[in-house]
């Protein structure tokens, strides 16, 4: 089965705010078995929308549109939708008394404008919105399912768990999706393409591989598609172990789940702990890892010193060390990463130093030269990195690599 969505509104096409509701109702879809065709968004135009819907109405069986629901004149989603559907309005009590509901609570007075919320297109089933004053309308046309729903996040997806998706479960006949992600790091997406051809050569027709590049790292994401959920993912996990067995010094994980929360999963599941410090990247890397609840269990924490002067007083490194080699050089990273293991009483650190850009390089030393150390249980390891992109770029890649590195080492002393 498949589903289109349309986004409505200015502010998404003038990039004001960030269409976050398509990725989930996507996402929210492909767990229920639905595959997502298209998403469009359209400017908050009688016209645009009247083409959106026609020509989703050609790809797809459930069409979602969002936003373009509120009280004000530059909402037309409903007046749009009854002229495609041809039908005139009528007043949903029930949708009347959640307006006047939300407004007693906040002590406000129901205006004209706010009655209009509960006006709907006469075909309209109304999904009553617990969370907000508009509400979600359901439409049936010949094959398609037509759902409008408020742009706000939460509620819509209120509106999609509690209203859309039973209904969806009960109107058509699902089909299962399983998908299976192998995160890798270490190789390129052609050469890990190459390396893998034969087995993605054999894969069945109901079972696709798709490669999905990242700075530092590739996902393979399985997914298979049919109607017995249990069969596609025991057949799915055949084809995960051939991967692995054929790569499994790029295997990160499998799992889909973001590279710094595989390092952190590997050292509690060791009961290490880990500090870095870092230079060019500026706390980029203690960003990746602290965006993520439980990181306390192994982060914890480190030091951004950007000068050589924290560099030593902070790390122990040594103004001879800085003088000879620099502070982009495997020799000041070295005493960086061993540094912040003793300073900071860490199992494992990381430290970083390079030319981020897009300033400070020098022929020695160009821009996006990048130095890692990671200091373990019984030695540092080093590696040089050369990267072309621009500053943030660099940083990131930067800390993506780091992270490699540190994988490497713990897999490597603990396993």
């Amino acid at each position: 089965m498949l589903a289109e969505i349309i986004t409505i509104g200015d502010e998404i096409l003038i990039g004001q705010i960030v269409d976050t509701n398509s990725a989930w109702i996507a996402t929210t879809l492909n767990d229920h078995g639905i595959r997502v065709k298209q998403i469009t968004s359209v400017s908050d135009s009688k016209d645009h929308i009247l083409e959106a819907l026609e020509a989703a109405s050609q790809r797809a069986e459930l069409i979602i549109i969002t936003g373009g629901l509120g009280p004000t004149k530059d909402d037309i989603t409903k007046k749009t939708m009854a002229e495609y559907f041809g039908v005139g309005f009528r007043r949903d009590e029930e949708a009347l008394e959640n307006v006047k509901r939300i407004f007693t609570r906040s002590n406000r007075p129901v205006l004209a404008i706010n009655e209009q919320q509960a006006d709907v297109p006469q075909n309209a089933v109304v999904l009553q919105n617990q969370n907000g004053t508009a509400p979600g309308m359901w439409f049936e046309a010949g094959k398609q399912v037509y759902v409008s729903l408020p742009g706000v996040p939460f509620e819509m997806k209120y509106l999609i768990e509690e209203e859309v998706l039973p209904r969806v479960k009960s109107h058509f006949k699902l089909s299962a999706i399983v998908h299976h992600t192998i995160l890798t790091a270490g190789l390129g997406e052609s050469f890990l393409a190459e390396a893998i051809a034969d087995i993605e050569d054999s894969l069945p027709a109901y079972i696709h591989l798709a490669y999905l590049p990242k700075l530092g790292q590739v996902r393979l994401r399985l997914s298979a598609y049919g109607l017995e959920g249990d069969t596609l993912s025991t057949e799915i996990q055949k084809h995960v172990a051939e991967i692995i067995a054929r790569i499994p010094e790029y295997v990160i994980v499998s799992e889909d789940i973001p590279l710094e929360v595989a390092a952190m999963n590997l050292l509690e599941e060791k009961n290490l702990t880990l500090t870095v410090a870092e230079s060019c990247t500026g706390g980029f890397l203690s960003h990746l890892f602290t965006q993520h609840s439980g990181a306390s269990s192994v982060f914890l924490g480190g030091a951004v010193t950007y000068s050589n002067e924290l560099k030593e007083r902070l790390l122990n490194v040594q103004h001879s060390t800085l003088q000879s080699f620099g502070a982009v050089s495997e020799e000041t990273v070295v005493e960086m990463a061993n540094g912040a293991c003793r300073n900071f009483n860490s199992d494992y650190a990381i430290a970083i130093s390079g030319v981020a850009g897009p300033g400070g390089g020098t022929e020695a030393k160009p821009v996006g030269t990048v130095w890692v150390a990671v200091s373990g249980k019984t030695k540092t390891i080093t590696h040089k990195y050369s990267f072309s992109g621009r500053r943030t770029q660099n940083i990131e890649r930067a800390a993506i690599n780091s992270i490699v590195l540190l994988l490497k080492l713990v897999k490597e002393e603990h396993n």
